[in-house]
């Protein structure tokens, strides 16, 4: 990746030394035991602690809630773990605080921030975020999980699907309905998952994102907490929707280091690679095709970049962060196809980093917002204008 070319902002001596050490982490706790946590479908605790260790699960996260650095600090991390050979699915299970815990920072309290932020930075609690439902999928505002108050306690019954870290978490920060129907009925709790009627129903196999456990989780009449609603009542809808545009350029960020990663292993492999007692960099077919690739990683990543740099400037960019993302995934999604076939047969192999690559690319369309949901948000920004 010619450095050369990005905003300095991004480069820094400080994020370049930050990178070097993400670099050393990658290679020495992640890269040598990743295929055998795709086999076990999970991450060990120890990694989050030893991550806790040397500083990467606090950036992101606002110095009053014991957090360091700020957001681009964190999507570096992000993104130089799969650069070094880590993966997307490798980042959404150590990273999955991410989007557990934000909403509980953003709402000052500092009974939650103490009982559940601050270790899970630490590396001792891992937290999951509950919204998705079965039969509901991105329709938000129909959640049907009912938390009904009782005295001091709300009593949750009902069910989410799709919850990253579901199978380890300590927590769920979940999103219920305690008013009426609609998006003004939704609120947050958080949950303790050795609650009693808590359960995970099922660890869900997937295509992709092997090594970040995946789960159905359900609520049978457990009680929680008053003091673990985060914010007020009736708010959960909005708290949610303000943190999709962090997530959605989080995968942007993911998609574009999977494509430029992928397009490396591909350049080392093309040159490396001989047919007919010449090497693949030989044939102009498969030059150009490295070509197209480069292009548009680097196309992608200088537009993520600038939305990125912008809306920690505090501009308004929602639609700019659906481009964005949509710009980011179709740019991968092409690159990751490329780059296997390119590997010929060993790209099928699941010996090959390019076919986990493939794989886990899949879902950076569908997470944080599908495809054709940005482009509804691109759309009324268009027609609204």
């Amino acid at each position: 990746m010619n450095e050369t070319a990005l905003t300095s902002r991004w480069v820094t001596a400080e994020r370049k030394a930050l990178r070097e050490m993400v670099d050393r982490f990658t290679k020495k706790e992640i890269v040598p035991f990743l295929a055998g946590w795709e086999q076990e479908g999970a991450l060990p605790r120890s990694l989050h602690e030893k991550a806790a260790a040397v500083g990467l699960l606090e950036l992101g996260t606002p110095e009053s809630a014991g957090g360091a650095g700020d957001y681009i600090d964190f999507l570096i991390v992000n993104e130089q773990i799969i650069l070094s050979g880590g993966s997307s699915g490798l980042c959404s299970a150590l990273m999955t605080h991410s989007i557990s815990t934000p909403h509980i920072v953003a709402s000052g309290d500092e009974y939650l921030i103490d009982r559940y932020v601050r270790p899970t930075l630490a590396g001792k609690l891992i937290g999951s975020l509950g919204v998705t439902e079965p039969g509901t999928g991105s329709d938000v505002s129909s959640i049907g999980t009912r938390a009904i108050r009782d005295g001091d306690e709300y009593v949750v019954s009902g069910a989410k699907t799709f919850i990253t870290s579901g199978t380890r978490a300590d927590f769920v920060t979940t999103a219920v309905r305690t008013g009426g129907e609609g998006h003004r009925g939704i609120s947050l709790l958080v949950v303790d998952t050795d609650s009693a009627g808590f359960r995970v129903a099922s660890k869900l196999d997937k295509m992709g994102w092997l090594c970040s456990d995946t789960a159905e989780l359900t609520f049978d009449e457990v009680r929680v907490p008053a003091r673990n609603l985060v914010g007020e009542e009736g708010t959960g809808f909005r708290q949610i929707m303000r943190r999709f545009e962090s997530e959605r350029l989080l995968m942007s960020v993911q998609a574009v280091a999977t494509a430029q990663r992928s397009l490396d292993l591909t350049v080392d492999w093309a040159r490396a690679r001989y047919t007919f007692g010449q090497p693949l960099t030989s044939r102009q077919v498969i030059r150009h095709r490295l070509a197209e690739m480069s292009r548009q990683v680097h196309s992608a990543r200088s537009y993520v970049r600038d939305v990125v740099s912008r809306w920690a400037d505090g501009e308004d960019v929602g639609a700019e962060v659906a481009m964005a993302k949509n710009t980011a995934v179709f740019t991968c999604s092409f690159v990751v196809d490329e780059a296997v076939q390119i590997h010929g047969g060993m790209g099928f192999m699941r010996e090959s980093e390019v076919e986990r690559h493939y794989r886990d690319a899949r879902v950076l369309g569908i997470g944080g917002g599908t495809n054709e949901m940005m482009n509804e948000v691109i759309a009324k920004k268009i027609l609204d204008n």
